[in-house]
């Protein structure tokens, strides 16, 4: 399964760690994915998503319905 959030599509970014010795090497920077329910007033029933902490935090701010309606869907 892709590690892609289902609301806001943030994924997998790509970069480099660096030593000290400015030693460089590829490294893969993961979103923080999480696997809830979320109670959607306008379908009258939870609905299982894997959403990123910063998508959630903002579903708590606007709710899930008006964060839809705004098309951030990837869907």
């Amino acid at each position: 399964m892709a590690r892609r959030c289902d609301l806001s599509a943030k994924g997998v970014q790509s970069g480099c760690s660096v030593s000290h010795a400015k030693n460089r090497r590829k490294r893969r920077f993961l979103p923080n994915l999480h696997r809830k329910r979320i109670w959607s007033p306008a379908l009258g029933r939870f609905v299982t998503m894997r959403v990123a902490a910063a998508t959630l935090r903002t579903i708590d701010k606007v709710g899930i319905d008006s964060l839809l309606a705004k098309g951030r869907s990837r869907s």
